[in-house]
């Protein structure tokens, strides 16, 4: 494999030096060019080029389980091991998180209600239990702030607004895209932090308004509300920290398209058995009526 470095790798390094640095003998690695490829080589060639395409069509953002998959629902008889080893050499690599800086968040609520959800995140049947959160994007105009809602069942983004202030309307507007989208037949319960977006009494009087029953985190536990923190730190990484927004209007743009376009109708999640909120939800509907 040390060959193969030093052929891909010829454009941009002298030959000689990188055979010195590799400890390999430079006529060893000319007569290993013209010798024709094993059909192992030729096969780690051509599956090589369809990861580099799954990661590419991902957004770079597939590590190598999510690859593996990829390939398997293409028909490739190709294990898990096979597939680290190749994208390890081809420099594919996930994106990894970021953790947030420590320290103390907003102030003290006007109403707290209770932890009805108490991290219970599997849920069996759609539109029951959905979570909701707020978070910043930074552009050069200044900040622009989203919040999304997402139904826990299949993980899916169900409702979802941007605006430039972090004011209650901003959470009332994702909720509201939520209800009209979803149209649940029973009451849903709607799972949030203590922001004071989520404890004014505009906020109180929506829920009463539809039907949704509210519970709360508890005070500065990010953890009881993890499913919505895990969607913000895959947002930040895989798209938002990956690019440069000069106007809130090309950061919602940009945003529409990570939601609407790739994690709704296509990124996988283990959780969901390796398929997207939207092939989840229409698997699961499919068996219910027994197709």
């Amino acid at each position: 494999m040390r060959y193969a470095f030093v052929a891909e790798h010829r454009g941009q390094f002298s030959v000689r030096a990188m055979c010195r640095c590799l400890r390999i003998q430079p006529s060893g690695f000319y007569a290993w060019l013209k010798a024709p490829l094993s059909k192992r080589a030729q096969e780690d060639a051509r599956q090589t080029e369809m990861l580099k395409e799954a990661w590419v069509e991902s957004g770079k953002v597939y590590g190598h389980r999510k690859l593996h998959d990829n390939l398997l629902e293409q028909g490739e008889n190709i294990c898990l091991n096979r597939v680290a080893r190749l994208t390890k050499l081809a420099g594919i690599t996930a994106q990894i998180g970021y953790k947030r800086r420590p320290g103390k968040y907003g102030g003290k609520p006007s109403v707290v209600v209770d932890n009805t959800l108490d991290r219970q995140f599997d849920v069996e049947v759609p539109d029951k239990v959905w979570v909701t959160d707020i978070t910043y994007i930074r552009t050069q105009e200044g900040f622009a702030y989203l919040a999304v809602v997402i139904d826990l069942f299949s993980r899916g983004v169900v409702g979802w607004s941007m605006q430039s202030r972090q004011t209650t309307d901003v959470v009332l507007q994702a909720l509201l895209m939520a209800t009209w989208r979803r149209k649940p037949k029973a009451k849903v319960l709607i799972h949030s932090d203590q922001g004071s977006q989520f404890t004014s009494m505009d906020w109180a009087a929506f829920l009463k308004a539809h039907d949704l029953e509210h519970s709360m985190s508890r005070r500065g536990n990010c953890h009881d509300n993890a499913v919505a923190e895990s969607f913000f730190n895959l947002l930040k990484r895989e798209r938002i920290r990956r690019r440069t927004y000069r106007t809130r209007q090309e950061a919602r743009r940009d945003v529409f398209d990570y939601i609407e376009m790739f994690y709704n109708p296509k990124r996988k999640h283990a959780r969901n058995g390796m398929l997207s909120p939207a092939d989840f939800e229409r698997q699961q509907k499919l068996r219910h009526e027994g197709v």
